[in-house]
């Protein structure tokens, strides 16, 4: 009698996705990506601007923490969600494009622990990227930038230690609402044996709702889409700290991702695997 208990274990699959191009391309660009930035400042100078106009992009460079929350925001409209995207959307349809899934499930390892044990890895990995993104960031502007008293637009401060709390808080809340845009790449990865197909698929999906979004006519009726909350974590910087829209698009992003991967394992339980 074959056992399955203990097939595909996470160490395994989290090694052979590591070895993949696209992980070491998309964790090595997050790396890239804020001495981009404080090159392209170091390019560009100090601006002035005008009262009452305070931005985050004007505020980046007057600390190490305000760097960090700087990038997060410069790359969680798009950045961030493509990579979540192609860590969880990839997973599965990659397999089936290399005609390895059948080999897979033949080891044998049963579809469902196969799903899980896959889209544990994905999520791990678009956790660390969330992760690294903001300490990379932390790290080159506190050597740039100094660690200092962080500033908002709305001209609130505070002193750096709270602002590295609150900085928690906005990657905590990212890594939530990411479960909508990752169990959705998902859920596309079963049904599709084109990996780009999957992501792409996810990504633009995000972009017809946030374009949605934008047409303030459609009025409460935008709050049930699901990037409606995507900048939600903005409150979070605020004195005090505003828990309400983080909250709703906590609740949102769960029952989003609960949907979605619920679709993924019906469809993948009942799927003919040909290849």
């Amino acid at each position: 009698m074959t056992t399955t208990h203990g097939t595909l274990p996470l160490r395994v699959e989290a090694v052979r996705q590591l070895r993949r191009r696209r992980t070491v391309f998309a964790l090595g660009f997050l790396v890239l990506l804020p001495f981009l930035l404080i090159g392209a400042f170091q390019i560009a100078g100090t601006q002035d601007t005008q009262p009452g106009q305070v931005s985050l992009v004007d505020l980046a460079t007057s600390g190490a923490v305000n760097f960090a929350i700087f990038t997060l925001f410069a790359s969680a409209g798009f950045l961030l969600v493509v990579i979540v995207a192609l860590f969880c959307g990839d997973t599965v349809a990659s397999e089936a494009s290399w005609s390895t899934l059948r080999y897979l499930l033949a080891a044998p390892v049963p579809r469902g622990r196969l799903l899980r044990q896959k889209l544990l890895v994905a999520l791990g990995y678009s956790v660390l990227s969330l992760l690294l993104l903001p300490a990379v960031a932390l790290v080159s502007g506190w050597v740039v930038y100094g660690w200092t008293t962080v500033r908002t637009p709305l001209g609130d401060s505070y002193p750096a230690a709270e602002g590295l709390a609150r900085l928690g808080l906005v990657v905590a809340y990212l890594a939530v609402w990411m479960l909508t845009v990752g169990s959705l790449a998902f859920w596309l990865s079963t049904v599709t044996d084109a990996p780009l197909g999957a992501v792409g698929g996810a990504v633009g999906l995000v972009i017809i709702s946030n374009i949605l979004d934008a047409i303030t006519a459609l009025g409460s009726l935008r709050e049930v889409l699901p990037t409606h909350y995507q900048f939600a974590w903005t409150d979070a910087l605020t004195i005090p700290v505003q828990y309400d829209a983080m909250a709703k698009g906590a609740v949102a992003s769960v029952a989003y991702s609960a949907v979605f991967l619920v679709l993924a394992w019906r469809h993948f339980a009942g799927k003919d695997i040909v290849s």
